[in-house]
């Protein structure tokens, strides 16, 4: 099959604010033909943009939003007559966004295409809480979860991953908060594992819940609307401590192994 003349850019829009957007991001989105959009992408990051025709794709976690079969025959259609066409989503277009079923059909239609990565979620939230996902001697196992599965996709054991990982992160759970604590002290994860619990990581109405495990069901109810990540582990314990109690803490940690 020919290649078509266009080029699809798999764009990753960051977590929120549009100063964390990558160099390369900004400078193809100045270039772009056409733009199709997450509903979460920050307008000022749209605005770079400017010659574009933007087209909103809207997916958020469980509504309504665009088919993915759909988003996928868009992308190639417009790479028939387009130069460069751009599918922003927000985070890290490899890291939960569907990224491998547009990338599948963009090669069996023949269109090029180049992903830019961008700032993760998961990421973002723990530099906002100034802490390190890993440490060493503490966490050097990290996982990225979510327990959303698409309609008709066979369901994974996301809390196997949780369970057996130092430091996990949740992403898309809020609204299945009570579900993800139940399933996790079943299956033997203490009530009182540290845990965070970040709303709008990186914008100005972000908002930062603390707590454990058996307290993330409260937590989630006194979320707004904004995307959130769950954050659980011993080193959330441990770095977020005073620095006198953070010490004793890891050294009681140490005397456990």
């Amino acid at each position: 099959m020919d290649e078509m003349p266009g080029k699809v850019y798999l764009v990753g829009a960051g977590p929120g604010a549009p100063d964390l957007l990558t160099l390369r991001a900004a400078e193809i989105l100045k270039r772009a033909d056409v733009v199709f959009h997450d509903a979460l992408v920050h307008p000022q990051t749209l605005e770079l943009a400017a010659r574009a025709k933007k087209i909103a794709v809207g997916k958020r976690s469980g509504r309504h939003s665009t088919a993915q079969k759909f988003i996928n025959k868009r992308l190639v259609d417009a790479a028939r007559g387009h130069k460069i066409v751009v599918r922003l989503k927000g985070g890290d277009p490899l890291l939960f966004g569907r990224a491998q079923e547009e990338i599948d059909a963009l090669r069996k239609a023949g269109v090029d295409f180049e992903i830019v990565p961008g700032v993760t979620a998961a990421t973002a939230a723990a530099a906002e809480l100034g802490l390190s996902l890993t440490r060493r001697g503490l966490a050097r196992h990290v996982a990225f979860v979510t327990p959303r599965a698409a309609e008709g996709e066979r369901e994974n054991d996301w809390a196997a991953s949780v369970l057996s990982a130092d430091t996990a992160v949740i992403y898309m759970g809020a609204g299945l908060a009570e579900a993800i604590s139940a399933e996790l002290i079943k299956r033997g994860k203490p009530k009182d594992t540290p845990l965070v619990l970040v709303e709008s990581a990186t914008l100005p109405e972000r908002r930062v819940l603390h707590g454990t495990l058996a307290d993330l069901p409260e937590l989630a109810r006194r979320t707004g609307e904004g995307p959130a990540v769950v954050l659980l582990g011993e080193v959330l314990k441990a770095a977020l401590a005073e620095p006198a109690a953070a010490a004793k803490e890891i050294e009681a940690l140490f005397k456990r192994a």
